[in-house]
Formats: structure tokens, C-alpha cells, sequence
């Protein structure tokens, strides 16, 4: 009966009497992918059969049937290494239904091994991951440059991978065996930054009671990650300068130089040359830095890279979070690929860490992901997307807030806006706000 209802529906069908007849069909047939076995036969029966399954290490699917089925067998032959479990009498349809089950499961073991595999063949820069046009042309630049003491500035969106991207550069380099250190820009506080940075000695201002080497010292022979340069104050930029163009660094208090050989890494997500031209960055600082321009693209620019991407998420997740999940179902991998992440490569994964912590079973569902991926906000076919017209309308809006809060006194509208006054004087007559 099983052979028709099978054969019907397209599948290529073999027959045995019991599990002995089974093993020994197996043996001469290498293409069996799937097996439907009874529990109870002569012989050899179902559960010993999957005993001897497993011993051959045959990569089989069982369904293993049974009458007499109860709930304890069903879990016995699950441990035994069975796929699934059906009770007699049952409906051809719950069969096919099963199969189409196995299939789907199979066809997600090899698109994972297929992504495992490609995960593996980027692995030289440190986990950065992807296949497409944009991040290749990126790792080979990456893998030319990092063997040379030359500044590199990364510029790109927050959560495209900058700082990654930095550990790759220093890993891949002769500086790999000494230290790699970062610091964010804009997490310190300007009064205090100068001396992070270069250092201090005893007594250079109220607290200093002792001296204390500076970031540039602590990454003496290997790299120092600049992080959200474009934060750095105004009145640092030309010690900063200076640091870069001679390798010396002066500590806050001191009265001579030390010697540093630090490889500096610049990542920002400014646009530095508008920064430039709105007096907010030094124009010689900004070119001493760019002497090696990477921008690594968002991952809207990338999206091809999102299954490979999430299949590197789960793995070296489910290392750290102790969970095992064996990949992402095609609807859920539709919706991940679908979805805008305004937030980049870090919201990507993110979304999979919480999907995975979610998830019931081994493999990520529609039911796991943000609501914001499943539903993303429909697009208005109408909406301007003029990124001039857009933006310009922003500023305007932006600037008729400072004066407002200002109480119309420019000086302090400009400190408000983070622009220069005669930036904003020019921008009060284009915008018609000085009537």
C-alpha cells in the first residue's frame, strides 16, 4: 500500500520484509535518503533496526511506525535516532506530509553546510563576513594594505563592523603579536581625553596623583583604534596632528617627548568632509588620516549577504549562549532578507540573538523574529526621497528650533547646531529666515 501511495507521488521506492532485509538493502543501495520502518517485525524490529542504522553511520532519515504505538515508544526511537513517528492506521495524506517535512529538513542541511562552508572561507579577516561584489572588493583591499604602517580611516554607518574591520587590519599585519587598543572619541568627556590619550604626569592637574601612560604609549609597536574621530574636540585636533607626523607623544604636565610606533586606525560615521567644510574638523588633520580610505557599505547595499550573515550569527552564537540551532526556516530567512536594518550588521544580529532565544525548536521561525522584521512599515509609493530636498527641509526646521530657543541670538543658535556662526548666517539667508 505505502509503495503505490509513494510511487504516485513521485518518490523512488525500494521494499523489505523486515529490518535484516532492510540492512541488506541498504548496503547495496547508496541513494536511500529515507526510511519507513514498522516497529514491530520478525527478526529484526524497528528499534533494533535504528540500533543498526546508526552503528553503519548511513545518512537516513527514519520514520519509524507503529499500532502499538505509545508516547514512551515514540520518544525511545527519537533517542534511537529516528526523524519522526507516525501511528497506525494512518491517512496517506500524513504521510506525504511527513516526507515533505524530511525534504525541507534536508534541503536546510545542505543550504546551512553550503553557508558553514562559505563562513569558513571568509574567515581570514576576524568573522567579517559576505560574499558580495562590495565586501570582497573590501577584504582584498584590507588583506593589501594591513601589512604597512599607513593610517587607514573607516568611514560607514553605525553597526557596518568599523571596529572589526580594525582588529582584522591589525591581525593580518606585522603588529598582530603586539597590542590592539581602542577608544571611543565620543564616550570621553573632552577634559579628560587629552590625557587618555597622551598621558599624564603627577601633579598636572587636581587628581593627577600619580603619572599614567597614555593610549598612544599602551599601543607602543602594535595599533591604535581611533573610534567616532569625528567626536574628537576642536583644540585636540592639532596635538593629534602633530602625534601622527612625528610618532611622539607629550603627556599632559610634561616637559619632553616620548617615542611611540603606533599604527593608527581612524573609524567615523560622520561625513568628514562636510565636517571639514563647516570648520568643525582641520583640513590637515583630515588628509594626514586618509591616507588609506576604506568605506564599508550598509548592509542595504549588501543584501546578498544576509543569509550568510545570519548563518555566522547562529553559529558562533549558539557557542556562546549554549544553544543549538540548526539554521533558519525559508520563511524566516525570507523576512530577514526582506527587512530594512536602518541599524546595520549589528541590528541584524542582534534580531538573530533574541530569534534564537525565542526559539522552541532547532530551527529559527516566523513566530521567532522582531516584530519590525516580520511587519516592516509599508512604504509610502508617494514619499520624496530626495535626500537634498529631504535633508535641506530638516535643517531648516532644525535651525528655526535653535533661533526659537536661542531667543534669536545667532551666537548661541550656531553652538546649538553644532555649526560655525558664519555657517549659519549663510544658511539663515538661503533658508529666507532673515526677514
Amino acid at each position: 500500500m505505502l509503495g503505490v501511495i509513494l510511487g504516485r507521488a513521485g518518490y523512488d521506492v525500494l521494499t523489505a520484509s523486515d529490518g535484516v532485509a532492510a540492512l541488506e538493502v541498504l548496503a547495496n543501495e547508496q541513494d536511500v535518503s529515507v526510511v519507513l520502518c514498522d516497529v514491530r517485525m520478525p527478526r529484526l524490529d524497528g528499534l533494533g533496526f535504528l540500533d543498526r542504522l546508526g552503528e553503519l553511520g548511513r545518512p537516513v532519515h527514519t520514520v519509524v511506525m507503529s499500532a502499538y504505538g505509545s508516547m514512551d515508544l515514540a520518544i525511545e526511537a527519537m533517542k534511537r535516532g529516528a526523524y519522526d513517528y507516525i501511528s497506525k492506521p494512518f491517512k496517506s495524506d500524513e504521510i506525504l506530509l511527513t516526507l515533505r517535512k524530511v525534504e525541507e529538513r534536508e534541503r536546510l542541511t545542505i543550504e546551512n553546510a553550503r553557508l558553514r562552508a562559505q563562513v569558513r572561507e571568509q574567515g581570514g579577516l576576524d568573522g567579517f563576513v559576505g560574499r558580495s561584489e562590495a565586501v570582497l572588493e573590501l577584504v582584498a583591499t584590507v588583506k593589501q594594505v594591513a601589512p604597512f604602517p599607513s593610517t587607514v580611516l573607516l568611514t560607514g554607518e553605525s553597526g557596518t563592523g568599523k571596529e572589526l574591520l580594525a582588529r582584522a587590519l591589525h591581525r593580518l599585519s606585522p603588529r598582530a603579536d603586539a597590542p590592539f587598543v581602542a577608544v571611543n572619541c565620543g564616550a570621553i568627556p573632552g577634559a579628560l581625553l587629552e590625557s587618555e590619550l597622551f598621558g599624564h604626569e603627577r601633579g598636572a592637574f587636581t587628581g593627577a596623583v600619580r603619572s599614567r601612560a597614555g593610549l598612544f604609549e599602551h599601543a607602543h609597536k602594535g595599533t591604535l583604534l581611533l573610534d567616532e574621530l569625528g567626536e574628537l574636540p576642536l583644540e585636540l585636533q592639532p596635538k593629534l596632528l602633530r602625534v601622527l607626523e612625528e610618532q611622539r607623544v607629550r603627556r599632559v604636565g610634561a616637559s619632553k617627548d616620548a617615542a611611540v610606533d603606533v599604527r593608527v586606525v581612524a573609524a567615523t560615521s560622520r561625513d568628514l568632509h562636510r565636517e571639514v567644510a563647516e570648520g568643525r574638523f582641520r583640513e590637515d588633520l583630515f588628509y594626514r588620516l586618509d591616507v588609506v580610505h576604506l568605506r564599508l557599505p550598509s548592509l542595504r547595499e549588501r543584501p546578498e549577504d544576509i543569509p550568510l550573515l545570519v548563518q555566522h550569527f547562529v553559529q558562533a552564537l549558539g557557542e556562546r549562549l549554549g544553544k543549538r540551532i540548526r539554521g533558519v526556516e525559508a520563511e524566516a530567512l525570507s523576512a530577514l532578507e526582506r527587512a530594512p536594518w536602518p541599524g546595520n550588521v549589528r541590528q541584524l544580529e542582534n534580531a538573530v540573538e533574541r530569534a534564537m532565544l525565542l526559539c522552541h525548536t532547532d530551527q529559527i521561525g516566523l513566530a521567532d523574529l522582531p516584530a519590525h522584521v516580520v511587519a516592516p512599515a509599508a512604504e509610502d509609493p508617494d514619499e520624496d526621497l530626495s535626500v537634498k530636498r529631504r535633508g535641506a527641509a530638516l535643517e531648516r526646521e532644525l535651525i528655526v528650533k535653535a533661533l526659537r530657543r536661542s531667543a534669536d541670538n545667532r551666537t548661541q543658535a550656531a553652538k546649538l547646531l553644532d555649526i560655525s556662526y558664519k555657517a549659519l548666517l549663510y544658511k539663515i539667508r538661503d533658508y529666507g529666515l532673515d526677514t
